[in-house]
């Protein structure tokens, strides 16, 4: 584990939103056969959890600029830091009463993530890592997979849902990636997809139209546990750019080459 004071701010305020996250998930089954549908009360669990999130690390660290998915973004007195918020991670498995889902937190430093922590409330697994201290699940130290063949890749990615763009593109990235891998994965969360990747349990992730509350913790999570992390056509900034790709040094390569095929006409 790291033991600093930034992770215990940050695992402390996570730990805090997840209680209110776990009560709410128990409902959801009973919502799900109502008329009204559980829609209207998802939103509220998601807004609870992010005002619990904010309000304990503006205790912690005053000034820190915060980037939030529901309220937005808030300029703070330090310029130099930002949190960037994603309450509930997963919201539509969430919704479905699927449990697997997620609370993210980033802390962005002079433009660098720095530090990240992604907690499963349902699985009791913690995510963190700080630069230079590594990257850890609960007490586990994490590395990426180092697998080197496409073939034996299990590839992480997201899908294009009803009203996003793009779908013809991710139509034909799709078709590039799954007939050279061992397979292709959609579980409904970024920032877990890039935990996993850091955990070795998938090789590869990649998603266009992110936001950077999806990514934030997550890169420096996967970069502490060895990976690179760059966005889809390969360029270093993927909190600029709002897409992700990520892996060990040798999949990451092949997947950017795959992703950077021409698109056909």
């Amino acid at each position: 584990m790291i033991r600093s004071p930034l992770m215990t701010v940050m695992t402390e305020a996570v730990m805090k939103a997840a209680r209110s996250l776990k009560r709410d998930f128990g409902e959801v089954e009973n919502l799900q056969v109502s008329r009204k549908g559980p829609g209207n009360f998802v939103s509220a669990a998601d807004h609870r959890a992010e005002e619990i999130l904010r309000g304990a690390l503006e205790k912690a660290r005053p000034g820190y600029g915060l980037v939030m998915e529901e309220t937005g973004t808030i300029e703070g007195t330090d310029t130099t830091h930002r949190w960037h918020i994603d309450p509930l991670d997963g919201t539509t498995n969430f919704l479905h009463g699927i449990p697997h889902f997620c609370i993210s937190v980033g802390l962005e430093r002079d433009g660098q993530m720095v530090a990240g922590v992604i907690y499963d409330p349902i699985k009791d697994e913690l995510f963190m890592a700080e630069r230079g201290k590594g990257a850890y699940l609960n007490n586990r130290r994490l590395r990426v997979a180092s697998r080197r063949d496409m073939a034996d890749a299990v590839v992480y990615c997201g899908l294009p849902h009803l009203g996003r763009p793009a779908h013809p593109r991710f139509l034909q990235e799709i078709a590039s990636v799954m007939t050279v891998s061992a397979g292709l994965r959609r579980m409904g969360s970024a920032a877990l997809d890039m935990a996993y990747v850091a955990a070795g349990r998938a090789d590869l992730y990649w998603e266009r139209d992110l936001q950077t509350w999806d990514m934030a913790a997550g890169i420096a999570i996967v970069r502490e546990a060895g990976g690179f992390v760059s966005d889809c056509d390969g360029g270093s900034d993927p909190m600029t750019t709002l897409s992700v790709c990520c892996g060990n040094e040798v999949l990451h390569r092949e997947l950017l080459g795959l992703l950077r095929k021409p698109l056909a006409r």
